[in-house]
């Protein structure tokens, strides 16, 4: 793969990625810039690689699918030009660990396929879980398969349906798949939007003129200037139509939703809306709660920006501390060094991050970051921050300790990676070098995103599996290489 492809930010190798977003639009004039402006609103779901397939009546299914950023690939007048017609899907994404290099164009989304009924194109956001026991079995049963993505399980499995139409064939390929899913689709009229029985991942729908979105987050929509409708619900699929409109099916069995509370915390754009709640305001009470349970004596309250703002402000807002902007962001690094020579590699976060140094010297300092995963970038960070004269450095942490890997969707490293998976919050503390390190507990982060009495151990209302090691779909296929869950799905 081309190094001009990489994603953005090659350096932020320390958070946790959602591996992709997803758009969709049907009944509107050139659906394919729609498309692309739900897509770029939903780049930081995934910045490596990215798909369109519309439909027109006079040219059939048309398709483009390119590494790298949306803005890069999909705003030329020729390139939106061979994308025609009232309907399209759209996909963004990040590989999955292990599987960037040459292959990586045949894993970008949407995949389409034809069927007896005609074609349709699906895109996917998640994790099938049980993924290679289906592609096995697919396989052994003659199914030939182009890519290393379990999303092209879902298309097996519908070739293999019996189904009607291509609504009925999706119900009854996803009733054979397990783990996190929310998926657009469309045929040649249609779009089609699904979520998991436990709404782990976000999809949400819209209305723009007489036509409708689905995507992954509310930001999506607002680009578009459609208006929010709803939440599509766990375990629901709607079928839309110019014809027809919204059509809502539950081919699932109920079952208590656990949407993914990582969202909250780092995922989802603060602008967006999950829950009937801002994530901002949800942020922004994730850094009081966390003042609460985690005060100490300092000068000021600095966020690891982005992803920490919101809860730093909370955290000031809550304390009393006032807020600064000690390290400063630099928005344009990216592709400038994309081959960078050994010396420049060395510089690590500070091609991407500077410290506001008269601000910070002499001062004892909170610096707000959502996560620590490896704990690479809090170190240098940290140093940074000592280099440029503070007195103190305390790190407050808007997530609990990041212990065990998740299989719902997200790039995560092996827990043998994962800081706190080996180390106590002491430990912690002591190997990044800072005067105090604190974590706000899994119930703090459930009073703060709307449980007022914390979390119900018997029935959580979230997939906290990353903090808990309770896994609410059982990871079949890892389980099979050996992993072991804190406490098994049933």
């Amino acid at each position: 793969m081309s190094h001009a492809f990489l994603p953005a930010h090659p350096f932020d190798d320390d958070k946790l990625r959602e591996e992709c977003g997803v758009f969709g639009v049907v009944g509107v004039a050139d659906a394919s810039n729609f498309v692309a402006l739900g897509l770029h609103a939903l780049q930081h779901r995934g910045q490596e690689a990215g798909g369109i397939v519309t439909h027109d009546f006079e040219t059939g299914f048309n398709q483009q699918r390119r590494m790298g950023l949306v803005r890069d690939n999909f705003t030329s007048p020729n390139m939106m030009a061979s994308l025609p017609g009232p309907i399209g899907i759209g996909h963004v994404r990040y590989s999955t660990a292990g599987s960037k290099g040459q292959t990586a164009m045949r894993d970008v989304q949407p995949f389409f396929g034809e069927f007896s009924m005609g074609g349709a194109a699906i895109a996917h956001n998640g994790n099938i879980t049980n993924a290679d026991a289906l592609r096995r079995e697919l396989i052994e049963r003659g199914s030939i398969f182009q890519s290393s993505s379990d999303s092209e399980c879902i298309i097996h499995l519908m070739a293999r349906s019996m189904g009607q139409n291509i609504p009925d064939r999706m119900e009854e390929a996803l009733r054979k798949v397990e783990g996190a899913f929310s998926i657009v689709a469309m045929t040649r009229t249609k779009i089609i939007g699904c979520r998991d029985p436990l709404g782990v991942r976000p999809l949400v729908l819209g209305k723009i003129g007489d036509g409708w979105a689905l995507a992954s987050e509310t930001c999506a929509l607002d680009i578009i200037g459609a208006e929010f409708v709803r939440e599509i619900a766990p375990g629901e699929m709607v079928v839309i139509s110019e014809k027809h409109g919204v059509q809502s099916h539950f081919p699932f069995r109920p079952a208590k939703s656990r949407f993914c509370i990582f969202e909250n915390v780092y995922f989802s754009r603060p602008d967006s809306i999950l829950g009937g709640r801002s994530v901002y305001e949800t942020r922004e009470n994730i850094g009081r709660e966390l003042a609460k349970e985690a005060p100490v004596d300092a000068d000021l309250v600095c966020p690891v920006p982005d992803s920490g703002t919101p809860a730093a402000i909370g955290y000031s807002l809550e304390s009393g501390i006032p807020y600064a902007m000690g390290i400063i962001r630099n928005q344009y690094m990216g592709r400038t060094f994309i081959e960078p020579t050994e010396s420049i590699r060395n510089m690590g976060v500070r091609l991407k991050l500077n410290v506001n140094r008269a601000l910070v010297k002499g001062k004892r300092i909170i610096l707000v970051d959502d996560s620590v995963v490896r704990g690479t970038t809090s170190r240098k960070i940290k140093e940074m921050i000592l280099d440029a004269g503070a007195a103190e450095v305390h790190f407050r942490i808007a997530s609990p300790p990041t212990a065990w890997p998740c299989f719902y969707g997200v790039d995560t490293p092996d827990r043998d990676k994962l800081l706190a998976a080996n180390m106590t919050e002491d430990q912690m503390r002591d190997h990044l070098g800072v005067d105090s390190l604190k974590f706000i507990s899994l119930d703090g982060l459930y009073r703060a995103s709307g449980e007022a009495n914390g979390r119900d151990a018997k029935s959580p209302a979230f997939c906290d599996a990353c903090f808990s090691g309770e896994y609410p779909v059982k990871p079949t296929d890892m389980i099979a290489k050996g992993f072991q869950p804190k406490v098994a799905a049933e």
